[in-house]
């Protein structure tokens, strides 16, 4: 799918209406009856899963009732640290000095998005790291990635969420839990290449970390967020994806001067 420019991409996540546009506009397939929108966000909620050192999320109620006046009132309280369930990493959470939350350039956030599936060899190896070879086998099949692409990868461990014993390999919480993580990442072999011979705009993953479990010195994210590369962790439904011509609007919440924080991420999948 063509590249969209910024102001379309923020009028398409808007939801703002706009004129019948040309057949073959990019911005006409996405309004087309036969799209597909798929949520690519787990809910945030008392089983969402977080890193086990990390604060869980956590839902106050102030009020749930009619109030003296007559009319019926709901608030919350929430609490939660920025790295768990469905959130962005942003590039200064390991790169000193790079971009904060707020400062990610929304053009980089919304986008033509491709999903490279290793599950079938993931699913034999809750330490598979995806390769240099694998993102070579997708553009085999698939065509080079395309520049200012949101490169998404499908390991399978989507369908562990939300059991923490499986999906993290581990249900233990506190800092005796972290050699006991096991799942799949982004080899850092990957990450080079990604900077290096590509133009992406950002990375995801449907695991807890864009860096495999066992890894203690976290040098996929510390490469994609030195080249101020965002990420995305614990993204839901990418087996409803295709591998090419989804268009991916994912938006964190705007936290000035945050390390990340949780997202919305939903997909266009026009129809075929």
């Amino acid at each position: 799918m063509p590249r969209l420019a910024a102001g379309a991409a923020i009028a398409i996540a808007a939801g703002a209406a706009c004129p019948p546009p040309d057949q073959g506009d990019p911005i006409a397939e996405l309004f087309r009856s036969e799209t597909a929108w798929v949520d690519l966000t787990h809910p945030f909620n008392d089983a969402t899963i977080y890193w086990p050192t990390a604060e869980p999320f956590r839902l106050d109620v102030v009020s749930a009732e009619v109030t003296p006046g007559g009319y019926y009132y709901a608030a919350n309280n929430f609490c939660a640290a920025e790295h768990g369930g469905t959130h962005l990493d942003a590039p200064i959470h390991f790169a000193a000095g790079r971009r904060t939350a707020e400062q990610i350039p929304i053009q980089m956030l919304v986008g033509p998005a491709v999903v490279i599936d290793v599950s079938a060899r993931a699913n034999g190896n809750a330490d598979y790291r995806i390769r240099t070879a694998d993102l070579e086998a997708f553009e085999a099949a698939h065509g080079p990635l395309p520049a200012g692409a949101l490169v998404l990868f499908r390991t399978g461990w989507g369908t562990r969420w939300p059991d923490p014993a499986s999906y993290l390999g581990t249900d233990r919480r506190g800092a005796e839990a972290v050699p006991l993580l096991h799942f799949p990442g982004l080899d850092s072999s990957a990450a080079r290449w990604l900077v290096a011979a590509r133009q992406v705009d950002a990375v995801g993953i449907d695991t807890p970390s864009i860096d495999y479990g066992q890894s203690s010195t976290f040098d996929t994210h510390r490469i994609l967020f030195d080249a101020n590369i965002p990420a995305f962790e614990n993204v839901a439904n990418l087996d409803r994806l295709p591998p090419t011509g989804a268009f991916v609007v994912a938006l964190p919440m705007k936290i000035e001067g945050g390390s990340g924080g949780p997202a919305r991420i939903v997909a266009a999948v026009p129809g075929r």
